[in-house]
């Protein structure tokens, strides 16, 4: 790890939007607290970890204190800790319990304490946590909110039953709430389903997320004729195709508001969707939605829409038809702020809207169709704003990846091939730190993104473009492929099947998800900055939690706390990698402070 490395944190500036533009209103965010969490790293060894929050003064410290078996607390550390925000306690005596909290030191001066996390006695040697879940059916997706307002995150998932359910759970597995998604949706067909069906295919039609900034997450949910909600009340409509949107009470499941989904393309029956949020105006969450269905004739009818909740109503900003415009769409959505004004743009791997909802650009003209996977990111740390790079389905032209600016969709560099191919897979993210800024790859090789180079010659060495994934510290990312954590080495490069392995998420009985290969969540929501992924065992009564082991001196506020990092984790899709709005890979200058208030306080 390069001695810059130690040194990354919190500028202690305003946060600096890109090109220059002024600075917007500052948007409100989640106050969480320290997520404080500690796993068994050896037979002698705990590693706690805690986060360092987005509006956290530089220069802060933390003191470690841990009390075993309910006794007097013990400070850990000798002198206040000023590097990574994890701690290695080599002397607890593990046939007990202990309970570890951190105190924040500024200025010299000890602040409140954190709440304290619980390892039981004679804990198994794992870098997970183990949340207990009523017996149900299998789980596609947990989405994560702090539904309680105690600045931690709890669990909302799916349970792919029939009828299907969406159930809530506290942090400590205590059960909240169950919604019945009703007879309307026992049809799960991953195109053409039923109007309550969730989580099929690449559509989820749920989301969790504070809409009305009070502290407390919402759930908001597509409904129909026949959804019975947490408090027991069962929506009702005459018209089984006719669809709603609800926003739920996170602690009870109740509805709190609903508002209809647009009936412009009706006719051709319900509308599956996706789910997300995103700050369309800067300053407030809005409810994004992608949603489809299909015409007799096979193609397909595309809205987008916008709604926002004030607490009491849910209100439409606007929606967005395509038609018959030269709009290519693909299997994720992404809330971002491609031109750094502060508000955030709703992207797809075609085409960006406007926070209005009006077209900001296609890539279509530019002869790009439908593909699988995109991404926007900070990838070039030497260019101006965010960079996308996008993969394509059997495009006629033989085009089969392709790298743009985000802001305005330029093409930079495309790679064609002769014929057509469905590359269904590709990435983006620092892997090499010999050439600055990040890598992307699909099949046709490993490529520096902004040099246009293939960073290792033999095209066959690429790894698997599956997910990346922050775990071992250093500023390279690491990969999740179908439960397998791994490190690609460019000094010794090796196919993906071969690559050295951190963890085998099976080994802890843990099993896939989404698409066979995916966890039904991941991102970073205990812990210091690096990221969990979430899975659940084979009877599907226990969340397991993987959350990294390995002590870093790498100092980075919470991810959670990057306004585009955490609009990406609440979209589904086909699950794919999060990232910041900043460079975070070798080489990287400290990222600027976020731009973002706490909620609720």
């Amino acid at each position: 790890m390069s001695a810059a490395a130690t040194t990354l944190g919190v500028d202690a500036g305003a946060a600096t939007p890109t090109d220059g533009v002024a600075a917007a209103a500052a948007r409100p965010m989640e106050n969480l607290g320290r997520g404080v969490v500690a796993v068994r790293s050896s037979n002698t060894s705990v590693l706690v970890s805690w986060r360092l929050l987005g509006l956290d003064p530089d220069g802060i410290g933390f003191n470690v204190y841990r009390s075993t078996a309910s006794g007097q607390e013990v400070k850990l550390n000798s002198a206040v800790l000023t590097g990574g925000t994890n701690f290695t306690d080599s002397t607890a005596d593990l046939t007990r319990s202990n309970s570890y909290r951190v105190r924040p030191v500024i200025n010299g001066a000890e602040q409140p304490p954190s709440g304290a996390f619980t390892l039981t006695a004679n804990h198994a040697v794992e870098p997970a946590l183990r949340v207990p879940l009523r017996a149900g059916g299998p789980v596609k997706f947990v989405w994560v909110g702090d539904l309680d307002g105690d600045g931690e995150y709890d669990f909302v998932l799916d349970r792919q039953t029939s009828p299907q359910t969406l159930e809530a759970y506290r942090r400590d597995g205590q059960l909240l709430w169950s919604v019945n998604m009703g007879p309307n949706s026992t049809n799960q067909n991953n195109i053409e389903g039923g109007s309550s069906t969730i989580d099929v295919g690449h559509n989820d039609g749920v989301t969790v997320y504070d809409f009305d900034s009070d502290g407390r997450a919402e759930v908001a949910v597509r409904i129909a004729n026949g959804v019975r909600f947490g408090n027991g009340t069962t929506f009702t409509n005459s018209d089984n195709n006719r669809q709603f949107i609800a926003i739920l009470d996170g602690m009870t499941g109740a509805p709190r508001a609903t508002a209809p989904v647009p009936t412009d393309y009706l006719a051709d029956g319900p509308m599956y969707a996706r789910f997300g949020v995103g700050y369309l105006d800067g300053s407030r969450p809005s409810l994004v939605a992608f949603m489809k269905n299909r015409r007799g004739n096979g193609a397909f009818n595309l809205m987008m829409g916008a709604w926002q909740f004030t607490g009491q109503s849910l209100t439409q900003q606007w929606k967005w038809l395509r038609g018959n415009q030269n709009t290519p769409d693909g299997h994720n959505t992404r809330a971002i702020d491609v031109d750094g004004d502060g508000t955030d743009e709703v992207a797809e791997i075609g085409f960006v809207l406007n926070g209005n909802g009006t077209l900001r650009y296609s890539l279509g003209p530019a002869g790009v169709v439908h593909g699988d996977r995109f991404h926007i990111a900070k990838m070039d740390p030497n260019r101006p704003g965010l960079q996308g790079y996008g993969v394509q389905q059997d495009n006629p032209s033989g085009l089969r990846e392709y790298y743009y600016d985000a802001a305005n969709g330029s093409i930079i560099w495309r790679h064609g091939g002769s014929g057509t191919a469905d590359v269904g897979r590709g990435m983006a993210g620092d892997i090499d730190p010999r050439f600055p800024g990040m890598e992307v790859w699909s099949f046709s090789g490993l490529y520096n993104a902004p040099a246009n180079r293939l960073t290792e010659p033999n095209t066959s060495l690429r790894p698997w473009p599956q997910l990346g994934l922050w775990w071992d510290g250093d500023l390279t990312m690491e990969l999740l492929n179908d439960g397998k954590f791994e490190k690609w080495d460019p000094n010794n490069p090796k196919p993906s099947n071969s690559l050295t392995r951190l963890l085998t998420t099976s080994n802890y009985g843990a099993v896939d998800a989404s698409q066979d290969v995916q966890p039904t969540f991941y991102g970073d929501i205990l812990g210091d900055w690096r990221e969990e992924a979430v899975y659940t065992n084979a009877s599907h009564n226990q969340l397991i939690i993987f959350t990294t082991d390995r002590p870093t001196s790498t100092r980075l506020y919470t991810l959670a706390h990057n306004p585009a990092y955490r609009n990406a984790m609440t979209f589904k899709g086909y699950m794919q990698s999060h990232h910041v709005d900043y460079f975070l890979g070798a080489g990287m200058t400290r990222p600027p402070r976020p731009n973002i208030t706490y909620s609720g306080s």
